[in-house]
């Protein structure tokens, strides 16, 4: 987290983000307690071992953590445009050793995923 910049127009950056989207491996109770002492709103999916354990539990069993369904749909669109970057070698393995060389690379790979799906499309 102390790697993120998030720019406003005035004053300094914010280094917290708004919203989390995270598959179900971050859904462990230490996670979504940093978020919410930060007060970082989570959406994490709650995986069927923890709902099952929950609803054994029964009347004593705690509330179901907030969960968006939308907001969660859309982590998948980043995904697979991440996972359409890792399928360039360059980007994948990063063999430059300068962070403005790495970034020309993910620019000509998007040029190219993008020059793709517009020709796929005609």
């Amino acid at each position: 987290m102390n790697g993120v910049r998030i720019p406003h127009r005035v004053g300094r950056p914010r280094t917290r983000p708004g919203r989390v989207l995270a598959d179900k491996a971050y859904a462990n109770r230490a996670i979504r307690t940093w978020l919410r002492r930060h007060h970082v709103t989570a959406t994490i999916a709650e995986p069927d071992d923890q709902i099952a354990n929950r609803q054994r539990k029964g009347p004593t069993g705690v509330r179901p953590p907030a969960f968006d369904q939308t907001q969660y749909r859309r982590r998948n669109t980043v995904e697979r445009a991440v996972n359409k970057l890792k399928a360039f070698r360059a980007v994948a393995d990063r063999y430059d050793k300068r962070d403005y060389m790495y970034q020309a690379t993910l620019d000509v790979a998007t040029i190219k995923i993008w020059l793709r799906d517009l020709a796929q499309r005609c």
